[in-house]
């Protein structure tokens, strides 16, 4: 391979048919990439082994875990994190930031015109059907005007980076969008491991997002509240994501609370404290919709508030996000977005979708029948990247299983030609050397009544397994720090 003359990279395997993040078509490293590829050219491998051993100490002392849950049992891990950063230079990023927030603004009028005119329904261009028949809408929401007029407080947005260059968007997450605390984490664990590099890149920060987070959610406030109360419910410390939980609660400085910490009385919320009881404005939310209150609900939920849902509607309480916002992150939905752009911004999308056959048009399963061997299966309503079936990694068993799936409930599945995912090196430790691995983007959008804020940097997720395209964490995937260049 063409210009190699470090040792860490000396037996890295390019393979020219992919879009290799930091080297050229011709093998050359580019411009962005060069100090960084020279700094970390000085370390012998035995130093990386170190290195990288002492950021997963790191990770490991801090608790900063996650649960993977299998039909046998759950599992804590480590989150794999990956020394070797991301690069996205300023010119870039204004198109993926502008693109996240396009998406969000366009999803958060599709959510007030779903659940109030139906404007979009009546003139023909989201099928009424599509809506209904989603598991993630909620009637009871219909009519209900969320404080601030916001439903999608966070959304996070699923990027690639094609072999053609450009930027797509793969799905959109807003009911409960997780993995920002590991993008401030993967920046800390940098620092502590390599602070030296940073010296030659004037790179964004990723520390203001909870203060951020924080302004916007209270710009968000129920009315008639001058100084509100927030604080972040979770689900409890077995969740997978609780570690985020708890420290999005710290760092923002508020209030890590769970549904037996709180309390309705005359359709106002209220903090039980040792003091006596709090009143609660504003409830950043990690519990799914139907876990949140036991007697609007799921009866059985011991996860949520009695009585929240009403304190909700009377407009006392603003729930982030608000409650029914899953109708608008279904992947069937996705396939439309460019048309919801276009209807509610007059605006082209500014990141392209990628291409998508919906499984209830009888033409498109068809097509899909015919092609899964080529294709991306995906359940609308999963996410965590449960469910979806590549076509190529298939056996002729496993295809007719998946045939017989799509067939018995079209309505659930998508499927998606096999895009071609960015590769970036990678360090891997079986082998103790840097190998191509796929990587994607999640970036995180905050809606305030009066401004946005997108993290700069997001997380770069990485596909630990070669050849795999499945970068979750709850799949075996790890991240990488993002850095986003200064101009």
């Amino acid at each position: 391979m063409a210009n190699i003359k470090n040792q860490i990279f000396s037996y890295y395997q390019r393979n020219p048919e992919l879009y290799d993040e930091i080297y050229d078509a011709n093998g050359q490293v580019k411009e962005i990439y060069a100090k960084l590829f020279q700094l970390y050219g000085e370390h012998s491998i035995t130093d990386f082994v170190k290195l990288n051993a002492k950021a997963k100490a790191s990770f490991f002392n801090q608790g900063i875990t996650f649960q993977v849950y299998s039909e046998k049992d759950t599992t804590e891990k480590i989150f794999p994190f990956d020394l070797f950063p991301r690069i996205i230079d300023n010119e870039e990023w204004d198109i993926i930031e502008n693109g996240a927030i396009q998406r969000s603004r366009a999803l958060n009028l599709f959510l007030w015109d779903v659940y109030h005119d139906k404007k979009i329904i009546k003139q023909g261009i989201v099928p009424m059907e599509l809506i209904s028949s989603s598991a993630n809408y909620l009637h009871q929401m219909v009519g209900i005007d969320p404080p601030g007029g916001i439903y999608n407080h966070i959304s996070g947005t699923d990027i690639i980076k094609h072999k053609d260059g450009n930027y797509y968007v793969l799905e959109d997450n807003i009911r409960c969008p997780s993995g920002v605390s590991y993008v401030i984490c993967n920046r800390t664990a940098l620092k502590r491991a390599l602070f030296g590099v940073f010296n030659h890149y004037q790179t964004h920060s990723v520390t203001n997002y909870a203060e951020n987070l924080l302004d916007l959610l209270e710009s968000a406030k129920p009315k008639g509240v001058d100084t509100p109360n927030t604080v972040v419910i979770t689900p409890g410390m077995y969740n997978s994501a609780f570690y985020e939980h708890s420290y999005l609660a710290k760092t923002m400085g508020v209030e890590l609370v769970e549904g037996r910490d709180l309390f309705v009385e005359n359709d106002f919320v209220y903090m039980k404290t040792i003091k006596g009881p709090v009143k609660v404005d504003i409830i950043y939310r990690r519990i799914d919709d139907l876990f949140i209150d036991p007697l609007e609900f799921r009866p059985d939920s011991a996860l949520g508030v009695p009585g929240l849902f009403a304190a909700y509607k009377r407009g006392n309480v603003t729930l982030a996000n608000a409650p029914g916002t899953g109708v608008a992150d279904d992947k069937a939905v996705y396939t439309y977005m460019p048309e919801i752009i276009k209807y509610y911004l007059d605006e082209e999308p500014i990141l392209n979708n990628v291409h998508t056959y919906h499984c209830s048009r009888p033409d498109e399963l068809k097509y899909v029948l015919e092609h899964i061997h080529e294709l991306v299966i995906k359940p609308v309503d999963e996410a965590g990247g449960y469910g979806i079936s590549i076509g190529n990694k298939l056996t002729k068993a496993e295809i007719e299983k998946v045939k017989k799936e799509v067939m018995e409930s079209p309505r659930k599945y998508v499927a998606q030609p096999i895009m071609s995912l960015s590769v970036h090196p990678t360090y891997i430790d079986e082998s103790e050397s840097f190998e191509q691995r796929h990587v994607d983007l999640r970036t995180f959008t905050i809606l305030g009544k009066e401004r946005e804020f997108v993290l700069k940097g997001g997380l770069t997720r990485v596909a630990l397994k070669k050849g795999n395209l499945i970068v979750n964490s709850s799949q075996g995937g790890g991240s990488k720090d993002t850095w986003v260049l200064k101009q």
